[in-house]
């Protein structure tokens, strides 16, 4: 073999033969651009490169195309190391978030999947166990945050899928078995395989879209709130009563929806548990309720306190999330019984590949910084006033989320206004009305996009996606019916003037007060 096809077959291993030669022509095109055309033009081809990785990550992980394409950007000039830095900085309780509260979710994994059990087994209509599934994911996500949840949620469907294939190879529920393999698995339940893996989807979706309907409505419950609420110096309790004119109605409208396209089987929704997954399932739970033991039982009431003290702690916000998940792992793992360095190790598997992506995703955002790439539509929708302004910026924060990213589109959107506030081209109020257009508007239109939307980047980009044959393509697809529902319910509810008209009622009634122009973040992008 020629030493030349010896490092064209090692350069992003299996990928597809085309897909190495787009990645090689990107990094060829982009200095001729930055130089003998454009910083700006070169900059926004970037951002579509990226996101270009981001829909192929089925393909090849976007961490090492994407992670080429930043090393490249820095080292021709269009940001510096500097600045990736001082972003990742910025956001530290997001980074901590994913390496010790996923890590964290791993040490609970035997009550969720308890719990989670129980809803399937018991609840057997689809649609009423789609709903659940879905508010199941909300009201978690408002409380605790999107990745989180997402992580718990695909931890339960790894568990079913898991048990169910083991089965189906012919093994004992305790036996060691290889899930993501199917050389075991008996031919004669190839399709039941096949429905469990649609079932799996559907629960999957109407889960993720419910970490963004709840996910909107609080501080924690995405990463850009974090970022947002910290630099309008919000709390907990004011965050959410200042979204609560878009966010409610729009709760309620993603569960109508939920519930219509189960019931008329729209959009590949609608797909049954096969009875002999049932069976399987519901006969594993009655082994596990027999066979606990002592030590068992006593495992999943510390799980149980444990996951009462994150609600708690998340809540009242006692610590930042990332720490709050390192205390986690440390209740989790020594008071049942988990001591061995290796035992620690499988639990940041999930998340630290995921950790390193959004580390390149700040260095794609430094370049936007740098290169001022969102500044002529954000200097375009300042010059609207009143609620056309907010109905803008919604729309602007909205489109730019589904084709890039709602983190790096909310943290440089509210820095870009917070510069404004600085420099007296906008009031402390309209500052405080357009912070909540730019979270609603990255967080319900983004459900478009698995890019747009951290959690549902997290689950495209997981072990399980491969394993219920979850594509970006069918995300988009299956996800388009809450995309339409959400982004319309958020725009009438800022464009008609509800949201103006709570806002007032609020301040009347002294749920929420005036901030003085002073009680702004100075850091560059949100967060200390």
């Amino acid at each position: 073999m020629p030493l030349s096809k010896a490092f064209m077959l090692n350069f992003l291993g299996n990928s597809p033969k085309w897909y190495k030669t787009a990645i090689i022509t990107f990094l060829i095109i982009n200095p001729i651009v930055f130089f003998a055309i454009s910083p700006f033009v070169a900059g926004w081809l970037l951002v579509a490169e990226f996101i270009f990785t981001l829909a192929m990550a089925l393909k090849c992980y976007p961490l090492q195309p994407g992670g080429l394409l930043a090393i490249q950007a820095i080292a021709i000039g269009m940001t510096t190391p500097g600045m990736v830095l001082h972003e990742m900085e910025a956001n530290m309780e997001v980074i901590l978030l994913l390496i010790f509260m996923v890590a964290g979710i791993y040490f609970m994994k035997e009550l969720l999947l308890y719990v989670f059990t129980k809803l399937i087994t018991k609840l057997r209509s689809k649609v009423v166990l789609s709903v659940a599934f879905c508010a199941a994911g909300a009201i978690l996500s408002a409380f605790l945050d999107a990745l989180t949840v997402i992580a718990v949620i695909i931890s339960v469907v790894i568990g079913f899928y898991s048990v169910y294939h083991k089965v189906s190879s012919g093994k004992g529920y305790h036996h060691d078995h290889d899930h993501t393999h199917d050389r075991d698995f008996h031919e004669q339940h190839r399709q039941d395989l096949q429905q469990f893996r649609g079932f799996l989807r559907n629960l999957l979706m109407h889960a993720g879209v419910g970490t963004a309907l709840g996910g909107v409505m609080t501080k924690v419950g995405e990463p850009q709130n974090l970022i947002i609420a910290e630099k309008a110096n919000w709390e907990f309790i004011e965050f959410a009563i200042r979204m609560s004119p878009v966010t409610i109605p729009v709760f309620f409208c993603g569960l109508a929806t939920c519930m219509l396209v189960e019931k008329m089987g729209w959009f590949s929704y609608g797909v049954q548990l096969p009875k002999n997954v049932y069976n399987v399932l519901a006969d594993y739970a009655k082994d596990q309720d027999q066979n606990r033991t002592q030590r068992e039982t006593a495992k999943l009431i510390i799980q149980g306190i444990i996951a009462l003290w994150l609600v708690i702690g998340l809540a009242f916000h006692f610590a930042a999330v990332g720490l709050i998940g390192l205390s986690v792992i440390v209740l989790a793992t020594a008071f049942n019984g988990v001591t061995e360095e290796h035992a620690l190790g499988k639990a940041f598997e999930e998340a630290l590949p995921f950790t390193a992506l959004l580390g390149v995703f700040f260095a794609v955002v430094a370049v936007i910084i740098d290169q001022g790439l969102f500044t002529p539509v954000i200097n375009w929708v300042l010059t609207y006033e009143g609620t056309t302004q907010m109905v803008m910026f919604y729309m602007a924060n909205g489109l730019l989320s589904m084709v890039s990213d709602n983190v790096f589109v909310g943290t440089v959107y509210i820095e870009q206004i917070s510069t404004a506030l600085k420099n007296g081209q906008i009031t402390r109020d309209q500052f405080d009305m357009l912070a909540v257009a730019i979270n609603t508007g990255t967080n319900l239109p983004s459900v478009a996009t698995p890019n747009g939307q951290a959690a549902f980047l997290f689950l495209l980009t997981s072990a399980l996606a491969p394993l219920i044959r979850l594509s970006y393509g069918r995300m988009v697809f299956m996800a388009l019916p809450y995309t339409i529902v959400l982004s319309i319910v958020g725009f009438l509810m800022i464009q008609s003037g509800f949201l103006d008209d709570m806002t007032a009622y609020y301040y009347d009634a002294g749920l929420i007060h005036h901030h003085s122009a002073s009680e702004v973040s100075d850091s560059s992008s949100g967060g200390h």
